[in-house]
């Protein structure tokens, strides 16, 4: 076997389901994967590689809050845009996908288009078209007729110029019969072959294939379905499924499916649904053969091993060192929860070089459940990409007058599940020469767990307080949040000018970050700011962003221990 045939799985670990990769030869001899984003914007991420390991974030497909408007108002911590199907057709991309409210379920397709995967500005806007159900895909058939699958399995035809649609039917039930969804179509060798997701994306979460040779069916179900499934075994990698092929170069065949690293417990799992590689032997007239998803994975050579590659943002995987130097922008691998406020974020204001400002919320991180309206955060975040790391912000200039004012940083799955440390002006007990309550800057490190039937942890962390130490007003302060192990996270602070010197405030278990309302979805880190609802609009900049991995967990008690990364 070729010595550079072996990879480790998630190839992008975090928040990065369902999916679709294709590769392209003419032009780009590049590999490129679409992920959902549900309610983060910018949305539908595009990663690039030239060797299937090294992967940049190529654009955001959904970058103008114009491209989908609808995002703004969805109260669903579980709405948004879901799966999209990527794929390429004579020089041009195509990127599909449903975005769906959830409450209520009324789903709407999205089309979008360019000729170059790099620029997020050169995504079109939408073709949008009605939608039976969730996860579309599209088809060309030899004759240029253009298919449109989703969940169902429905097929109809499309118009890629009007959004058109023919009349639709239910193709093939599935194997099982339960949840198909997912669906993608591949013609090779004289077979239509249709492959779907089933089994729902949790436990029982599976992959099966069927062949026809009628696009229309009927379709003969695989006698080796499932063809790819973790399930009713001991496996780290669970859930697998949602799948997509493609070849390579040497027209090797590969396979991208999403996987939670939770063990059959199923209990902590904060980095949510990801995205794996494996080999595929797919011989001539014969079913694809799905090699089973594992930590440590070898097989077909990769490509050679190169970072040449185009793109708007950062290598997965890679730390961020970020000192929002003047005139830089808010690097492009940094999200928000639906749209922001406007003018919320600043890089390098007058007066305040080399910093991030946030103007704040009048809303917190927290929502009810289930929420009743959509409210504006001052939230700006970034994917956690490593079972264990840490992430700190400087906060170097925050001077609230007002109670509640508030900024800080925070560990994030949903408005309803989320863990932050902040800086907070709250009254201190004690009153001044006219009897006036005095305020006083404290460090709060709080949960938000809203319980939920499906909640992975019904106790409780309790609330955390403390007077900001004697010496720390007036200068820079650090937030720290670390993931110390797979399971806890852990807050602490620390005056810049004494970082040895540590205030530790809390620790919180990690399956507050699992499941729940945001079973979907996985851990964001980021920094934030609010008035708590109150009158107060104090800006706070914040400095010195540093995200950094510390290892990564691939299952049978192994660590994949990143090299020391040193910054100033």
């Amino acid at each position: 076997m070729a010595k550079n045939s072996s990879f480790t799985n998630p190839i992008l670990p975090g928040w990065h389901s369902d999916p679709s990769c294709i590769y392209v030869a003419e032009e780009h001899n590049a590999f490129f994967c679409a992920t959902s984003s549900f309610l983060t914007f910018p949305g539908m991420p595009i990663y690039a590689s030239k060797d299937l390991v090294n992967w940049r974030l190529a654009s955001h497909v959904f970058s103008k809050p114009s491209q989908v408007p609808q995002i703004g108002d969805t109260v669903s911590q579980n709405g948004g845009l879901w799966a999209v199907t990527l794929r390429y057709h004579k020089g041009k991309f195509y990127a599909i996908v449903s975005y769906t409210p959830l409450s209520p379920w009324a789903v709407t397709g999205f089309l979008f288009t360019t000729t170059n995967p790099y620029d997020s500005h050169a995504w079109s806007s939408p073709l949008v078209f009605p939608l039976l159900d969730i996860d579309p895909s599209i088809f060309w058939d030899d004759d240029g007729t253009t298919y449109l699958h989703f969940s169902g399995i429905h097929q109809q035809t499309i118009d890629l110029s009007t959004g058109a649609l023919g009349p639709a039917s239910i193709i093939w039930k599935g194997f099982t019969e339960f949840i198909p969804e997912g669906p993608h179509v591949y013609k090779k060798d004289g077979y239509y072959y249709l492959m779907i997701g089933e089994g729902g994306t949790e436990l029982g979460h599976h992959e099966v294939i069927a062949r026809s040779r009628n696009i229309s069916g009927p379709y003969t179900s695989a006698p080796s379905n499932p063809i790819l499934s973790n399930q009713n075994t001991t496996e780290y990698f669970q859930t697998v499924g949602h799948a997509d092929l493609f070849q390579d170069a040497n027209k090797n065949w590969w396979g991208a499916a999403l996987a939670t690293r939770s063990g059959p417990e199923w209990t902590s799992y904060p980095m949510g649904r990801e995205t794996v590689l494996f080999h595929v032997t797919w011989e001539a007239g014969e079913w694809p053969v799905l090699a089973p998803v594992r930590g440590r994975m070898s097989g077909w050579p990769l490509p050679k091993r190169t970072r040449d590659i185009r793109g708007s943002g950062p290598f997965v995987g890679d730390p961020d060192v970020i000192d929002f130097h003047p005139g830089s922008k808010i690097p492009a691998h940094f999200v928000h929860w639906r749209f922001p406020p406007k003018d919320a974020f600043a890089v390098s204001e007058r007066g305040h070089p080399n910093t991030l400002r946030i103007r704040p919320s009048v809303a917190n991180l927290t929502s009810s459940a289930p929420a009743s309206k959509v409210e504006e955060l001052s939230l700006v975040m970034r994917v956690q990409t490593d079972t264990r790391f840490v992430f700190s912000v400087d906060v170097v200039d925050f001077s609230p007058k007002l109670e509640d004012e508030e900024t800080g940083v925070t560990a994030f799955l949903t408005q309803t599940q989320h863990l932050d440390l902040g800086i907070v002006m709250l009254a201190t007990g004690k009153r001044d020469a006219k009897g006036k309550e005095e305020l006083g800057l404290h460090l709060r490190f709080r949960v938000t767990n809203v319980p939920s039937s499906a909640s992975n942890f019904d106790g409780s962390i309790p609330t955390v307080v403390k007077p900001l130490p004697r010496g720390w007003e007036g200068a820079p302060i650090r937030l720290i949040v670390e993931a110390v192990n797979e399971t806890h996270y852990e807050f602490s602070a620390a005056s810049v000018g004494k970082p040895k010197a540590v205030e530790m405030m809390g620790v919180a278990p990690a399956t507050i970050l699992s499941g729940g309302d945001g079973p979907f979805t996985g851990t964001l880190v980021g920094a934030y700011a609010t008035s708590n609802g109150g009158a107060g609009k104090t800006e706070a900049y914040i400095s010195r962003w540093r995200y950094q991995g510390k290892g990564q967990d691939i299952g049978n008690g192994e660590t994949v221990p990143y090299t020391p990364f040193v910054v100033g």
